[in-house]
């Protein structure tokens, strides 16, 4: 459960801020504690990431690896047409598409737009048995002489990319 926070009132930071006393403060803290409430995401969608549609140059060649990690990762096939299909996880649903309307061939990550997609991967040792798996399901990996830790020395995670650049990022909890 996540814990969303309402802000006092411009006024009572002032006071808070120019009061006369540290008890004035310490008033406006106690009552901004009183904002504080609980979120419950599968009523309050509201901020959720809603869905991300990614235009591939050969669809039935992207598929396979798609399909593997997102159900590794728990996506289920969600909708599929002439030119694209979708896997959904709880209300976020990701769409694989071969649009007639994508200009160029392939996907570069270091211009301009989206730079990769970055995916909760469960424990340390379920991030290794995905990655171990990935390199015969179409995806390689990163940074291989930084791995795990190419993120930084509190990361755990694995960068991979497909052979069309896109790039996810698997993250250990």
């Amino acid at each position: 459960m996540c814990v969303s926070v309402d802000a006092p009132s411009p006024d009572a930071l002032g006071a808070a801020r120019t009061g006369p006393s540290v008890e004035t403060a310490a008033g406006v803290l106690r009552n901004a504690a009183a904002y504080l409430r609980p979120v419950d995401y599968e009523a309050a969608r509201i901020g959720l990431l809603h869905h991300v549609e990614l235009w591939v140059p050969d669809l039935g060649a992207a598929r396979p690896r798609w399909q593997w990690l997102l159900g590794s990762l728990g996506y289920e096939q969600f909708q599929s047409w002439d030119n694209g299909v979708s896997y959904r996880l709880g209300p976020t649903y990701i769409v694989l598409e071969q649009s007639p309307a994508l200009i160029g061939g392939s996907h570069e990550r270091r211009r301009a737009g989206r730079n990769h997609l970055a995916f909760h991967a469960g424990s340390r040792a379920d991030l290794d048995l995905l990655v171990h798996d990935a390199r015969g399901r179409g995806w390689n990996l990163m940074f291989q002489d930084r791995h795990p830790f190419a993120g930084g020395p509190d990361s755990y995670a694995a960068y991979l990319e497909d052979d069309d650049g896109y790039e996810v990022e698997l993250v250990a909890d």
